[in-house]
């Protein structure tokens, strides 16, 4: 067999009014490219030589070429497009960021675009345009809630629905924050915080405010829920790994004709009392067959906050994962010594 040359190059131009954005501050995705694929990359007015071996310098120009369609349609190149793109390349994946980078959802109020960054997020939007209820699981930063309303919004925007209700179930974070000091609406607010901040990022709070006082847009706690039903209305539950089954059932049976509804949860972040059952676990195990609900498990790899966000719950999936193994092999040693 053929040894391969290690000493192969290629030449890939770069319009020198996106290198700025394409190689990062101090050519710090340059830097990263060169670490992760084996290359070496040198930079020239207005193109690139990539030095390495064949397959090797054929990733980096694929990295390189994602990256000048990035920017050219004038998204700001992160250090999580390039993360994931390396991730898509090492596992030798065809999934094109570029393509992703095609289906716009909306804009934010200071005209950002709105759009998913990872293939999970892919799926997971296109899970909500075509099925009436979403389960969207996943760990923190992977866009679950923030997509969510960004398509609720659009839904709403666009006469599909007539209403948007936001809901969460209002329980402490492992704390016990006692007596609040106001009327009902300043005890439940900080419960909602998250919910009104995408509203005001996506919305604006003058549009928000508006339709809020027409009653088109409401953000309240889940037990407000109960005895309602829901018509023509794009219904967010989010925080659900907080419901408790019955709270769940109760939700669920509330959705009315010309709905749409996205449960949203993270069951690595339950706050329920130690040991008790979550609705939304049961919920997954109970619907999943039920042709209309789809299910979105979103990963690590769809963390699009800070990469030190995608490293921290990597970290804490592989710690969870051991603690459940030796907790396993302890019950199982167990069940033999009483045998």
């Amino acid at each position: 067999m053929e040894k391969q040359s290690e000493n192969q190059e290629i030449l890939l131009d770069i319009p020198v009014e996106h290198e700025r954005n394409i190689f990062g501050g101090l050519d710090c995705y340059v830097k990263k490219i060169e670490r992760t694929l084996g290359v070496h990359v040198i930079l020239r007015d207005g193109s690139v030589k990539i030095l390495g071996s064949e397959g090797n310098i054929r990733a980096a120009e694929h990295v390189f070429q994602e990256l000048i369609t990035l920017s050219e349609r004038g998204n700001t190149i992160t250090e999580q497009n390039v993360d994931y793109l390396l991730s898509l390349t090492t596992e030798h994946s065809d999934v094109s960021l570029a393509d992703i980078d095609r289906e716009l959802i909306g804009y934010t109020i200071q005209g950002k675009p709105i759009k998913p960054k990872t293939l999970g997020q892919q799926k997971y939007v296109r899970q909500i345009q075509e099925k009436m209820m979403v389960f969207g699981i996943g760990p923190a930063g992977t866009g679950k809630t923030y997509l969510a309303m960004a398509m609720a919004i659009q839904a709403f925007k666009s006469d599909e629905v007539g209403k948007i209700i936001l809901t969460r179930p209002a329980i402490e974070a492992g704390e016990n924050l006692g007596f609040l000091p106001g009327d009902l609406q300043s005890k439940i607010d900080p419960y909602l915080r998250p919910l009104y901040d995408a509203l005001y990022q996506i919305m604006g709070a003058d549009s928000f405010q508006k339709n809020s006082e027409k009653g088109l847009i409401e953000v309240a706690p889940l037990a407000y829920m109960r005895g309602r039903t829901l018509d023509n209305a794009f219904i967010i539950l989010d925080e659900a790994q907080n419901t408790t089954p019955a709270q769940m059932k109760m939700f669920l049976t509330r959705i009315g004709f010309g709905s749409k509804v996205v449960i949203t949860g993270d069951l690595s972040q339950k706050d329920l009392p130690f040991q008790a059952e979550s609705g939304l676990e049961q919920a997954v195990s109970v619907l999943k067959n039920v042709e209309e609900i789809g299910f979105s498990q979103l990963t690590n790899k769809d963390v699009v906050r800070h990469p030190l966000v995608q490293k921290i719950v990597h970290a804490y999936e592989k710690f969870e994962a051991r603690e459940k193994y030796r907790e396993s092999r302890k019950n199982n040693g167990r069940k033999a010594g009483r045998k």
